[in-house]
């Protein structure tokens, strides 16, 4: 499922930029704020997947915190959406903590006709578990460029995020996750050496190296062992995002994604891929220590 994501709030990360020449400096956390954010939106329904966890909805502008745009939100309680189909217009309150932002209080007040879901939803030459992945190039955190066949013997798992990306379910919980990945696997005694962790921008436009290596301080802190990030070019993004079925695009300043980790082996082949954000850091780990032992 594809989500909306919009331009940075006060929320899990703050960006701090030096007034001349707009340079970024380390990131660091946005206050922290205990109480639970609740804004009052109101929008039209464009789809609802039959588990009935999310609905995609194209929402009115929500003051202070993002502009109108099209995105999935999730529920907490998938009978919140009983009832509700496409092109319902429909009111309802999005809640965002620290880690988490979901939908409630949904009320039908009105109905429009929904076209057709845009073609962007359509898989092309999507590889599967066991193809060999194509060797891409990109640029690290450091300013140099690198491949995947730089890190062939070692499994490998790699995401992708941007560093403006603000709700927590989504690029925050990716960086989250490999954080926490990357400790459970250092920690196991019985841990094969020959792993690799990689996030990888697609906004190559705003994530330049110095922007990079900031983010990834607030994420790793200052070990940055087995765990680079890096950002993908126009030309590696437009070779490598069918292949894992990464869908991204920019929209009114903004740049609306969905989620895609994937896992390769020691020889380059997609071991493993996770879809969306319904994993665990030590389902990550169990599945990068399988794929380093793989003979």
């Amino acid at each position: 499922m594809l989500k909306k994501v919009c331009l940075p709030f006060a929320g899990v990360v703050a960006m701090l930029f030096v007034s001349a020449g707009c340079q970024p400096t380390a990131p660091v956390p946005a206050t922290e704020k205990s109480a639970t954010n609740s804004y009052a939106v109101r929008g039209v329904v464009q789809e609802i997947p039959p588990d009935h966890r999310s609905a995609n909805i194209k929402h009115e502008k929500i003051p202070g915190y993002m502009s109108a745009m099209t995105m999935d939100f999730s529920v907490k309680d998938t009978n919140a959406l009983n009832g509700i189909s496409a092109g319902d217009e429909i009111t309802f309150n999005l809640v965002v903590t620290a880690n988490n932002d979901w939908i409630e209080n949904l009320a039908i007040v009105g109905k429009t006709n929904v076209s057709a879901m845009p073609t962007w939803r359509v898989v092309e030459s999507e590889l599967k578990v066991g193809d060999s992945l194509p060797d891409f190039e990109f640029t690290g955190e450091d300013g140099k460029a690198f491949h995947f066949a730089d890190f062939r013997g070692n499994a490998v798992a790699f995401t992708f995020f941007f560093t403006s990306c603000p709700l927590p379910e989504f690029c925050p919980r990716m960086n989250k996750n490999f954080a926490e990945a990357r400790k459970i696997i250092s920690a196991d005694t019985n841990a094969p050496p020959n792993w690799q962790l990689l996030s990888i921008s697609f906004d190559p436009d705003f994530d330049k190296p110095e922007m990079l290596s900031g983010y990834g301080s607030f994420y790793r802190g200052a070990d940055t062992n087995r765990w680079r990030f890096a950002v993908a070019s126009t030309n590696t993004l437009a070779g490598l995002a069918p292949k894992v079925d990464l869908n991204f695009w920019r929209e009114g300043g903004s740049i609306s994604h969905n989620l895609r980790t994937v896992v390769l082996d020691g020889g380059g082949k997609i071991f493993h891929q996770f879809d969306g954000n319904d994993w665990t850091p030590q389902e990550l780990a169990d599945v990068i220590l399988a794929a380093a032992r793989q003979k």
